[in-house]
């Protein structure tokens, strides 16, 4: 049986993507709650209720989408292997 070439760079983007999505959802929502801290005087809860948001979003998001690709890869996998005499 043949080696099927390796998988190109496309199929790692949305794999890549997730690392940064985390830790962009994290800093947002850390500064929020700094800058809200200085609006209203609350220093440093709300920065530290920002970044328990952050984390906890951005995790709940990293894990769904992580998911959801590695079911769509499970997914593919089984159609080809349908596909195979």
């Amino acid at each position: 049986m043949p080696e099927s070439p390796p998988p190109s760079g496309a199929v790692f983007g949305p794999y890549l993507t997730l690392g940064l999505q985390l830790a962009l959802t994290v800093v947002v929502f850390f500064f929020l709650g700094r800058w809200l801290d200085g609006k209203f005087g609350t220093d440093p809860w709300l920065m530290l209720a920002g970044l328990a948001v952050g984390v906890a979003g951005g995790l709940a998001a990293f894990l769904m989408k992580a998911v959801a690709l590695g079911k769509e890869e499970d997914r593919e996998t089984e159609e080809r292997k349908k596909e195979r005499p």
